[in-house]
């Protein structure tokens, strides 16, 4: 991390005109104690005495090293050559047509090319969005009542 003086000095004047004691800011490779010294008084009332800095570099920690198996990586939907289902608006999305009713579909479902798939709520009105391919759903990303922004993926589907 490279040091900032003319932040560092804007800092520094800041904290000069407070009560504060002390500030510590660390980050993984590098730390800033800014610590007040102790009974200073000022030779001259309108003159303020600035507060003592002390810098301590720091590295990080060795780290322990531990085995851990490592799962080989799932193939991402589209390594899989699934079909994102997008959301065509800003909204919250909705899985079944009302809270007490069945979603309409769920993983492992077969889906027609233009079937509902879901409900996107845009400034209360309930937008059915429809499927744009034959196949079966295969993830459901989005969590029921969540929002959802334009072009967010909602469900992936294994185009058949």
């Amino acid at each position: 991390m490279s040091i900032n003086f003319n932040e560092l000095r804007e800092l520094l004047g800041a904290i000069a005109q407070t009560d504060i004691e002390e500030v510590t800011l660390k980050t993984d490779t590098f730390e800033l104690k800014i610590r007040r010294g102790g009974n200073v008084t000022p030779s001259l009332p309108s003159i303020a005495t600035p507060a003592p800095v002390v810098v301590t570099p720091t590295t990080p920690p060795p780290s322990v090293i531990t085995a851990t198996p490592v799962e080989p990586p799932t193939p991402s939907p589209v390594e899989k050559k699934w079909v994102a289902i997008t959301s065509p608006m800003v909204g919250t999305f909705y899985r079944a047509p009302a809270p007490d009713e069945a979603a309409f579909v769920e993983v492992g479902d077969r889906i027609g090319n233009g079937q509902t798939v879901c409900i996107i709520e845009a400034m209360k009105l309930m937008n059915e969005i429809e499927a744009e391919v034959t196949g079966q759903i295969m993830e459901i990303v989005v969590a029921n009542g969540e929002p959802v922004e334009y072009g967010q993926t909602l469900m992936w589907a294994n185009p058949s």
